[in-house]
């Protein structure tokens, strides 16, 4: 049975039925590209026609990379384009992830799945399609997500007689399914996971960042007390900081979210906080403590040991594709894409490079062997050795595509028995080594060690540029100041939800989270000059 969606009224602001498409976007020798301009950065309703024809020109020219520093969100999407990580989807504000950028994706999947399945957690899945009525039990739940929802009205050519909502998280699905399953203390705790596309309607999108549809993995418990839900809810976001700094090479601050930016429906929400290379700030994973919540809404109880009726204690916890684009704004440079080690589905490439038909063998047979050497070693490696491109249109394409190391074998490193080895991360003669050599003991520990030097270069230089834009401040005006230009602010804070929203209009910015590493000592808030416990970071975000 097919359903037809019938969305809210607000959609037609953001994709109008004129609205046509290029398709695939295409590299030129030299790696110029289209940019991946299908995704608005704003409602698209509010474009000019100048606005219009200039997208048309960009997407119609061949032009290089746009280098960071003069416009950062053009040369996100010139990176995602010439990159070959994602490209548009029929549908504004939907990308089709390539296999390279899906790839990524895997390598965090790979990760977490064993962290979950350590920690006591089962893979499982849930229908993407939940009754309306689920989403209304829940009071703040309903209200945060109203906006965003998508809704099946039609299914098999007649109206339905409860609207459907398709999948914008599964906290009311996995209560109703919870409180089947659930009856006794012995059934506690009940912990799972799915991996799963989830369905946002978004005003602003952006690829990987914020976009209709994305993919990400949720997980769900329930507890029999307080005490291990709070204590599930912050195991998880500290495999989450795990994740992000051993191996995304991405610092994130771990903390708690206000009150306003708590998640709907949560009592708690715990996040981990990015910062990008345009010093926005992006929110990388989040863990809720929900409380009772969404037990209370749906009836979700169980018998304790004496017998008594308790609703359960539950938490929920996520991250999602956004990690990709996380993993591009903090480490790609003009070149392009910059991958740490541990998350590149390629991590060394081998180039290898002839002139005279004779010298061809030669060098193709040693590339081999080294390929050979490494892959044994359990380095994933990429030999390029097709002869329809130059090496250094190769050299410029996997530079491009982020491949940590690059192994460079010519008809002199054959004689030699030698290789040359190019760092991503340094560019040019610098990170250049000549005389590598061959024998497969010796070059494995050299690529090995590299690949490790890299990874901790990649975030010892996110955490110095972090902790170098992050200010600390004592009064309003320094806090303004501060996000004025640019950089994060991090003052005491123990002001009221509406000075919370008072900043918010007035800067733009949002409290980030209270960090769980705070400093000691008394403090002041900074806006009202009240006792404050906490320290809290403010940024502008994604």
């Amino acid at each position: 049975m097919v359903a037809s969606l019938r969305l809210p009224s607000l959609t037609s602001l953001l994709f109008p039925a004129t609205t046509r498409y290029p398709a695939t976007l295409r590299r030129t020798v030299c790696l110029r590209n289209r940019p991946l301009s299908g995704f608005a950065t704003a409602p698209s309703g509010t474009a000019s026609p100048e606005t219009k024809s200039t997208e048309v020109d960009r997407l119609r020219s061949d032009r290089a990379v746009t280098p960071r520093s003069q416009d950062f969100n053009a040369w996100y999407l010139d990176v995602i384009a010439s990159a070959e990580l994602a490209d548009y989807g029929p549908v504004r504000g939907t990308m089709v992830i390539r296999p390279y950028g899906y790839a990524i994706w895997e390598a965090i999947q790979e990760y977490l799945n064993v962290k979950f399945k350590e920690t006591g957690h089962s893979n499982m899945y849930f229908p993407q399609f939940i009754p309306y009525s689920f989403i209304e039990k829940e009071a703040s739940h309903v209200e945060g997500f109203s906006p965003e929802l998508a809704l099946v009205t039609v299914g098999g050519g007649k109206e339905l007689e409860e609207k459907l909502v398709v999948r914008p998280t599964s906290e009311t699905i996995v209560n109703h399914m919870f409180t089947q399953w659930i009856h006794s203390y012995r059934d506690l705790p009940l912990m799972i996971n799915q991996w799963a596309n989830v369905t946002r309607w978004e005003m602003r999108t952006k690829p990987f960042i914020r976009t209709l549809e994305f993919l990400w993995q949720e997980g769900h418990t329930a507890h029999a007390t307080p005490e291990e839900a709070e204590k599930e809810a912050k195991q998880m976001i500290e495999i989450y900081t795990r994740f992000a700094f051993e191996q995304t090479a991405i610092p994130v601050i771990p903390g708690r979210k206000s009150k306003l930016e708590t998640f709907a429906g949560a009592d708690i929400t715990y996040t981990i906080e990015a910062m990008m290379g345009d010093r926005k700030a992006l929110q990388a994973g989040t863990s809720h403590n929900l409380g009772q919540n969404f037990s209370r809404a749906f009836g979700t109880q169980f018998a304790d040991e004496n017998g008594e009726r308790q609703h359960v204690w539950q938490t929920s916890w996520a991250v999602s594709t956004r990690f990709v684009g996380g993993i591009i704004m903090t480490h790609g440079d003009d070149t392009g894409l910059m991958l740490p080690p541990k998350i590149a589905p390629i991590q060394v490439v081998i180039v290898p490079i002839w002139k005279k038909d004779t010298e061809k063998s030669g060098v193709l047979s040693a590339a081999s062997s080294v390929k050979e050497a490494l892959q044994t070693a359990g380095v994933r490696i990429k030999l390029d050795d097709t002869d329809q491109r130059t090496p250094g249109w190769k050299f410029n394409f996997w530079e491009m595509k982020g491949i940590p190391l690059r192994i460079e074998i010519g008809p002199r490193d054959v004689s030699s028995n030698s290789v040359v080895v190019s760092r991503r991360d340094i560019p040019g003669k610098a990170g250049k080594v000549f005389g590598i050599s061959m024998e497969p003991s010796t070059l494995v520990a050299y690529v090995k060690e590299k690949l490790d030097e890299i990874q901790s270069s990649l975030l010892e230089k996110a955490l110095s540029f972090r902790d170098s834009n992050i200010v600390d401040v004592n009064s309003y005006d320094e806090l303004k100041d501060a996000i004025s230009s640019g950089k994060w602010a991090r003052g005491p804070w123990s002001a009221s939800d509406a000075d919370e929203q008072r900043v918010k209009e007035e800067t733009g910015a949002t409290i980030r989270c209270f960090p769980f590493e705070q400093t000691q000592g008394t403090k002041t808030c900074l806006m009202t000059g009240n006792p404050a416990e906490e320290v809290a970071i403010f940024a502008k975000s994604y």
